[in-house]
């Protein structure tokens, strides 16, 4: 009887896994596809209303009038991407009341399951012009993004305004924009106006990709000042602010921003705009942003950015970052990173030369400017020089990786980030380009340098703003045209392998190196008070908000090793109520034998810590090499 119920329940098993093969899911056939962009005109030009008066609710209500050449499926696409981004950053979930018509018809739509950017429709026959009328609902909080919009100023990005069809390059679709402004607000964008009548302003037709290219700062109080006054090539500098007052600077002030124009065309050797503006806006209700584009930059800066000058100059590197955008990122561009749509992904692998050499000009050039004193500049450097001799995320994963960090992270915070890394490209590329300015200099017996790189690479084509791709062996092609040597090794090397030990060569060969004292330098007490933290990241390793909360935790320090993570709550150090005197007074005793021991919060549960320390503050500077060449003061100095 076992035997034959043995038998039976075998067939019942087999049976069963027969049947379970027959009901196996499959996958659902793909969606249809979309029509792939071709590099042809679309039929007549998109006119684009944009209603931005509404600053009580925030809302920009927008209408699209799109002409149609003939009847049956059309896709139009809400943007993903700006020209040259690193990352998706469309708010598609603020776009709403999305209704199309046409000839007093409501035309029914269907979004895409898969691109969700993407909304389908049919065009009736007979129809020759479809009416899109939809809203963008920005953020009311900053919980739930960016504030573009106050009572006294807003950021219209055309990004989140426009929509366009499908089945054509952006740069092939015409589009004439408009705009109703508050009442009593100036603006500013790199568009050009065809007429103005009260608050309203049209421009003058231009291409979806050059459109999305060129945000708009208006404002109730609001200055524009000429950079260089009498060129052929208007540049200019454009201001909005919270108060009126804050718009007033010293002519020397205004002097470092124009010496800044006339440096970087003695670094690039061209102009690749027919115009350029900086949008400023000087402002603590605005959301914050630093962003480029190819004729403009968005940029916010602390409202007191002329009053306080001579004590919070650190983060005035942003506007020579954003302006040597235009020649590295916008004008040359990765090949990999161009793209036909603004919804065609884009790919970051060369962000290394895309903003890791823009965040080395941008503080050169800061420099040579009088934005910033050499010895800020040095002191700058010297932190950025730390925080990578300290990164133990190099430990794993190379600066190429961290290219992909903004389509991985987007920007979001970051638990450990010493050891997750972010988007290092920015700033150990630009140590990586230091190295190779030092090294040119060196082998040329200062003959050369990565100005010549910069001027050759950036400063082609003088006068045209139309995008030029590059590869990896075009950026090595270019540095072996300055001088021979190794470049696609050294660059492989740096950027592409793990590297434990930060790119500090540079600093030694232009006769510094990175040491740590007990006194922090001025420049790294204003990032402090800028950033409302205390920075200990160098000596028990941790940084501490002004509201006693743990931020940043570096990886293998003494607090990590200790138990410690971000988030925690600090509430007393060796016994005594947390204060930040308190606190950096007993790290500094832990050089003559002191202890630290703290006690935390971690929600509803407290628990005592003793770190096992003993180095006393150490705050990161560059020093002097005694009798080697002073390179580094040769590449911050002012160009004649």
């Amino acid at each position: 009887m076992k035997a034959l119920f043995f038998s039976v329940s075998l067939l019942s098993l087999v049976g069963g896994a027969a049947l379970a093969q027959d009901y196996l899911p499959q996958p659902a056939p793909p969606t249809p596809p979309i029509a792939a962009p071709q590099d042809v005109a679309y039929p007549g030009t998109l006119k684009l209303f944009v209603d931005a008066t509404d600053l009580d609710r925030k809302i920009f209500d927008i209408k699209l009038t799109l002409p149609v050449a003939k009847a049956g499926p059309l896709t139009l696409y809400y943007p993903e991407w700006v020209p040259g981004g690193h990352s998706p950053r469309n708010d598609l979930d603020k776009l709403a009341g999305l209704v199309i018509t046409a000839n007093g018809q409501v035309i029914p739509w269907k979004r895409d399951v898969v691109e969700v950017n993407a909304f389908h429709l049919d065009v009736p026959a007979g129809v020759t012009e479809l009416n899109v009328a939809y809203k963008f609902l920005s953020p009311v909080e900053t919980k739930v993004g960016r504030i573009v919009m106050t009572p006294d100023m807003l950021n219209l990005q055309w990004l989140q305004m426009a929509m366009y069809p499908a089945g054509h390059f952006t740069r092939r679709i015409a589009i004439e924009p408009t705009v109703k402004l508050p009442e009593g607000f100036q603006f500013a964008s790199a568009l050009e106006v065809a007429k103005t009548e009260g608050q309203v302003t049209t421009f003058k037709p231009t291409t979806v990709e050059t459109l999305v290219d060129s945000p708009m700062f208006a404002g109730r109080y609001f200055k524009s000042v000429d950079l260089d006054p009498g060129a052929k090539v208007p540049v200019r500098l454009n201001m909005i602010a919270d108060k009126p007052e804050l718009l007033d600077y010293k002519p020397e002030q205004l002097q470092a921003h124009k010496n800044l124009v006339q440096q970087a065309y003695k670094l690039y050797g061209s102009q690749h705009y027919d115009h350029y503006d900086f949008l400023v806006a000087l402002s603590d209700q605005l959301g914050g942003i630093g962003l480029e584009h190819h004729r403009s930059s968005e940029n916010r800066v602390a409202p007191k950015y002329f009053a306080d000058w001579d004590k919070a100059y650190v983060g005035r590197d942003l506007l020579p970052h954003e302006f040597t955008h235009s020649w590295n990122g916008k004008f040359r561009r990765g090949a990999d990173l161009w793209t036909p749509t603004l919804n065609t992904p884009m790919r970051d692998s060369l962000m290394w030369v895309y903003e890791g050499q823009t965040q080395y000009w941008g503080f050169v050039l800061s420099a040579r400017s009088t934005l910033l004193s050499k010895d800020q500049t040095l002191d700058a450097i010297a932190m950025t020089a730390a925080l990578y001799d300290n990164r133990r995320g190099r430990d794993w994963r190379p600066v190429q990786d961290t290219t992909n960090d903004p389509i991985i992270a987007n920007r979001k915070p970051l638990s450990w980030l010493s050891y997750q890394r972010s988007e290092d490209y920015y700033s150990e590329g630009q140590l990586v380009w230091l190295d190779a300015d030092t090294l040119i200099r060196e082998k040329t017996g200062g003959k050369k340098s990565l100005d010549d790189f910069a001027k050759a690479f950036f400063g082609v084509a003088d006068g045209s703003y139309v995008p030029h791709t590059y590869t990896f062996d075009d950026v090595v092609s270019n540095l072996n045209g300055v001088v021979a040597y190794d470049w696609a090794s050294f660059l492989k090397n740096r950027i592409e392998g793990v590297n434990p030990k930060a790119p500090l060569d540079g600093l030694t060969r232009g006769g510094y190196k990175l040491v740590y004292t007990e006194t922090p330098t001025d420049y790294f007490k204003v990032s402090e008070t800028r950033t409302k933290t205390t920075n200990l990241a160098y000596s028990i390793g941790l940084t501490v908000g002004s509201d006693g909360v743990l931020g940043d935790v570096q990886w293998g320090g003494p607090a990590f090793n200790a138990g410690l993570t971000q988030g925690l709550t600090l509430v007393a150090v060796n016994g005594e109520a947390y204060d930040a005197d308190k606190l950096k007074a007993a790290v500094k005793a832990t050089a003559k034998g002191g202890a630290v021991e703290l006690l935390v919060k971690d929600g509803s549960r407290y628990r005592t810590v003793k770190l096992d320390y003993t180095g006393g503050l150490r705050y990161p500077r560059l020093e002097r090499i005694a009798g080697t060449p002073a390179r580094l003061d040769d590449i911050l100095a002012a160009r004649k």
